[in-house]
């Protein structure tokens, strides 16, 4: 009976370890992310405290946990939130904000206004989504679970949304907000 109850335990705990086993990879985050030292969201509001991780910068995946990627960042343990993306599942989500080919390549290739706006975490007309997204981060995909619309609905702050709008061919041709959000998030 000893037998039966601890092979059942370990088999139990086999399955539970399996249900969340991903895998674990270097890469490089895809976005400017925020933090406050030992959390990003995937909302990555700019909140009081936060800085930004920018673009480019080295990570590793080292585990998974209850909606969170753990990484390592430029020695640190940091865990990336799937506060509002949980219709992914977190090898998906781990996947969109740690990639494999640095972005820092194709940031060096742009305009000199793409790469300032992707330096300050702004969004500017011209962009291409994956541009926005390398600024400011993915949208949401609980409120955003389609990327190729003319119009991704994003927050800089709980009370603080805004819409960036493409036209046919996927660039920004603007962004809609209150006047104070605008500021933060747009550069002409």
């Amino acid at each position: 009976m000893l037998l039966r109850s601890i092979a059942g335990a370990a088999l139990l705990g086999a399955l539970s370890l399996g249900a969340h086993a991903q895998e674990t990879f270097d890469g490089y985050l895809c976005c400017n992310l925020r933090t406050d030292g030992s959390w990003m969201s995937d909302a990555n509001y700019a909140e009081s405290g936060k800085r930004i991780v920018p673009a480019g910068t080295p990570v590793r995946v080292t585990g998974y946990g209850r909606q969170r990627v753990l990484v390592e960042v430029n020695g640190g343990k940091q865990a990336i939130g799937n506060d509002y993306s949980r219709d992914l599942d977190l090898g998906a989500f781990a996947r969109r904000w740690v990639v494999a080919e640095d972005p820092s390549r194709k940031i060096a290739g742009y305009s000199p206004k793409i790469r300032e706006a992707i330096k300050s975490a702004r969004i500017t007309k011209g962009m291409t989504r994956e541009q926005v997204a390398m600024a400011v981060g993915w949208p949401i995909s609980s409120e955003n679970p389609n990327l190729d619309v003319p119009i991704w609905r994003m927050w800089i702050s709980s009370f603080g949304g805004y819409t960036v709008n493409f036209d046919k061919a996927g660039r920004v041709t603007g962004v809609e907000t209150d006047p104070q959000t605008r500021v933060l998030v747009y550069v002409d």
